[in-house]
C-alpha cells in the first residue's frame, strides 16, 4: 500500500522526551554522551535502554534487541520522537521481525539516514510519514551538525515549509517543475531493496537521493540498477544530496554531474545535486518523506512541501493485519 494518505506524528516540542535507538551498527558511548548533551541544550530530554551498548559483531547488538528497543520507542508513550544513534549496517535484519501494528498506532518523528533509509522507506511505504536527516552520534556529537533551522520548522511547526535555495547551495541541473511525494535516502539502501519484499515504491515521487564514498562507477551501477527496474519511469523530479567523498581517490576528468545527466537527461524532470541532508559536511538538513512537495528548479532552487505533523497530542491508530512476523 505504498504512499497512502500519510500519517503525520504529532509535532516535537521543547522539554519533549526523545528516544535513541541503534537499530544498525554499533555505537561509541562518548559520541552518544556528546549527542545527549546537545539535545539536553536543545531543551530536550534524551532517553535510551542501558542495552543500547551491546555488540554482536559489527550489530548494535542482536536483532531481538534491537526489535524490543525500536518497539519499545514507539509503544512508550512518554516518547515523544524517536532519533536513531547512527547508521552503519543491520537495519535489513530488523525488517521481518518488527511489528508494525506497534509502529503505526503509536506515531511519532523518526528520524536518520544512511543504512535507516530501509526503515525510512519502509514506514513511507506504509503511511507514516518519516524524516530524514541528522543522527545523534555522528551529527548532534559535532559542532555544526545540525541545521537548526530546518530542524525547528519542519518538526515543530504543523505548518506548510519552504525554502528558497541559491546558486551557491544547490547546483541546477535540469531546470523545471514538479509535484510529488518526498522519498528516499541513502542509494546504496535503495538499489538493495530491489527483489525483496520491502521493495521501494518511487511512483509518484520527488524522489531525494546521497551517498557517501561510492566510487563514480558505482553511483552509475546503482542508478542504472533503479532504472532499469522501472524505478525511475513515474518520478516526478530528482533532489541528489552532497555525494559527500563519491569520487575517484586517484581522480578523474569528468564530474558526477556529468554521469548523471548522461543518465538521467532523458527523463525530462527537473534535477538539483547538493542538497544538504544525510552525509553531509556540516548542518545536516532534515527532510520529510512521505508528504507532498513541490520542486521548482530554475537559477536556483525552491521547495516547498505539506505539514509534517499535527499540533498537539496524536491520536493513536487501530492497526491491523499489517503486522512484519
Amino acid at each position: 500500500m505504498p504512499h497512502s494518505v500519510p500519517i503525520r506524528p504529532p509535532a516535537l516540542l521543547p522539554g519533549d522526551t526523545v528516544g535513541i535507538v541503534a537499530p544498525a551498527s554499533n555505537i561509541d558511548p562518548k559520541a552518544l554522551a556528546a549527542g545527549c548533551a546537545a539535545l539536553r541544550k536543545l531543551g530536550y530530554v534524551p532517553y535510551y535502554l542501558d542495552s543500547i551498548f551491546e555488540r554482536d559483531l559489527f550489530f548494535a547488538g542482536s536483532v531481538a534487541r534491537r526489535v524490543g528497543e525500536l518497539e519499545h520507542m514507539f509503544a512508550n508513550p512518554e516518547v515523544r520522537a524517536i532519533v536513531c544513534a547512527r547508521g552503519g549496517y543491520g537495519t535489513n535484519h530488523l525488517l521481518p521481525h518488527l511489528d508494525l501494528r506497534v509502529l503505526l498506532a503509536n506515531p511519532k518523528p523518526f528520524i536518520g539516514y544512511s543504512d535507516i533509509t530501509t526503515l525510512l522507506t519502509w514506514l513511507t511505504d506504509h503511511g507514516l510519514v518519516t524524516f530524514h536527516g541528522p543522527m545523534v552520534t555522528k551529527d548532534f556529537a559535532r559542532e555544526n551538525g545540525v541545521d537548526l533551522t530546518s530542524w525547528a520548522s519542519i518538526l515543530s511547526s504543523a505548518s506548510a515549509y519552504e525554502r528558497d535555495f541559491s546558486a551557491n547551495e544547490i547546483e541546477v541541473l535540469v531546470k523545471g517543475e514538479a509535484e510529488g511525494i518526498l522519498y528516499g535516502g541513502c542509494l546504496s539502501m535503495l538499489a538493495a531493496s530491489l527483489g525483496t519484499p520491502y521493495e521501494i515504491h518511487t511512483e509518484g515521487t520527488i524522489l531525494f537521493l546521497e551517498d557517501i564514498n561510492a566510487k563514480p562507477f558505482q553511483v552509475d551501477r546503482m542508478l542504472m540498477q533503479l532504472k532499469l527496474a522501472g524505478k525511475f519511469a513515474d518520478v516526478r523530479g530528482v533532489i541528489f544530496g552532497e555525494m559527500l567523498d563519491c569520487s575517484q581517490p586517484s581522480g578523474q576528468d569528468y564530474t558526477l554531474q556529468e554521469i548523471i545527466l548522461r543518465l538521467l537527461s532523458d527523463l525530462r524532470i527537473p534535477i538539483a545535486y547538493g542538497f544538504s541532508s544525510g552525509h553531509v559536511r556540516c548542518a545536516n538538513r532534515i527532510l520529510p518523506f512521505g508528504v507532498r512537495g513541490r520542486l521548482t528548479v530554475n537559477d536556483n532552487l525552491r521547495l516547498e512541501c505539506d505539514a509534517a505533523v499535527t499540533q498537539g497530542e496524536g491520536i493513536p491508530r487501530a492497526i491491523q493485519g499489517q503486522s512484519g512476523r
